[in-house]
């Protein structure tokens, strides 16, 4: 594949997110969604008819055998990741896939190590983490803007529908706060200090016996503290800042979407605030198509994996939600 080529994605699964996928992508002129596959051909001609994709399959199966398909996106439900991520590198196509990557630590690596040993493409759909205000706070930490990094806050907590048969309460789709919500800002945390020395956490089930709301904190080697609060119970600000030696980084609400601005505190008072251009955030999915263009770009030049969302990160979160997992008493069904 040459730098000239459109890419072409195929979809694995027709809910929400591939929906948001195909929207954001169509905003990308180096790829297209070429095509989507679902377990039954109704629903990929609907999704098909909807998104302008010109070809829908009735199996998975068909869908990662198209020789028209250069990668493809797992949208479907996380305990379902591994399965069909191995399905696509198994057909030697390349993979991003939705968040949470997998249900575990052994199932990432499950799947990292069949994408290098087959040579392609794979990362984890973490789409938050390409949008120009991440960027921008990325470049805030490495040129040293508020000094040693020492505390940071981060919360995710949305109020859901109580009811039994929302896929989020549902112990057989991997349900709770952690997987579906935490994700996020556990990564946000990985973004900023990287492997944790400690994690102590907490969680509230609910009804149905999944976790309602968890909280931990990470402890770091240089005294650093990291403190998350996920929720499916309860809308809280969604917000996140970063304390430094020399000055503080704050997230504005909804600190994870394209929307939010950035603002920057130094020790003596002053601010910088960044807000993103309205031109670059339009699309469904507040920005997934950020994501979508690096994962485009890196397979158009033969790169592996991304730099911005490596695997091995990758991993290494879904250890420390193990972790979490472990102290607060979830327990998933296997799939």
């Amino acid at each position: 594949m040459t730098m000239t080529e459109v890419l072409r994605w195929g979809i694995i699964g027709t809910g929400g997110i591939a929906s948001r996928f195909a929207a954001d992508t169509a905003f990308l002129d180096e790829a297209v969604v070429a095509a989507v596959g679902s377990r039954t051909a109704e629903r990929a001609v609907e999704f098909a008819s909807t998104w302008n994709v010109p070809t829908s399959h009735d199996s998975y199966e068909g869908l990662v055998s198209d020789p028209e398909v250069d990668a493809v996106y797992v949208a479907s439900p996380h305990p379902f990741h591994a399965e069909h991520a191995l399905l696509a590198i198994g057909a030697g196509k390349h993979v991003l896939v939705e968040k949470p990557f997998t249900m575990n630590a052994v199932e990432a690596r499950t799947v990292a190590e069949a994408a290098r040993k087959a040579g392609v493409f794979c990362m984890e759909a973490m789409w938050t983490r390409f949008l120009p205000h991440m960027a921008h706070v990325r470049e805030l930490l490495a040129a040293g803007a508020i000094g040693e990094v020492m505390a940071l806050g981060v919360d995710q907590g949305m109020r859901f529908e109580q009811n039994p048969d929302h896929r989020l309460f549902s112990f057989e789709l991997g349900g709770g706060a952690l997987l579906d919500l935490g994700i996020y800002p556990f990564s946000f945390a990985s973004m900023v200090f990287g492997t944790p020395q400690t994690v102590r956490a907490s969680a509230s089930p609910a009804f149905t016996g999944v976790d309602g709301t968890t909280s931990a904190v990470l402890t770091y080697g240089n005294g650093a503290h990291a403190t998350i609060l996920c929720s499916a119970m309860v809308a809280t600000p969604m917000k996140a800042w970063i304390a430094g030696t020399q000055g503080r980084i704050e997230l504005d609400r909804q600190w994870y979407t394209a929307g939010s601005a950035v603002t920057l505190t130094k020790a003596d008072g002053s601010t910088e605030r960044f807000e993103p251009r309205p031109e670059l955030i339009q699309g469904r999915a507040k920005g997934m198509k950020f994501m979508v263009a690096e994962a485009t770009r890196c397979i158009q030049a033969g790169q592996a994996e991304s730099p911005v969302m490596p695997l091995d990160e990758t991993i290494m979160i879904m250890g420390i939600l193990d972790e979490v997992r472990d102290q607060i008493g979830l327990v998933y069904p296997p799939a």
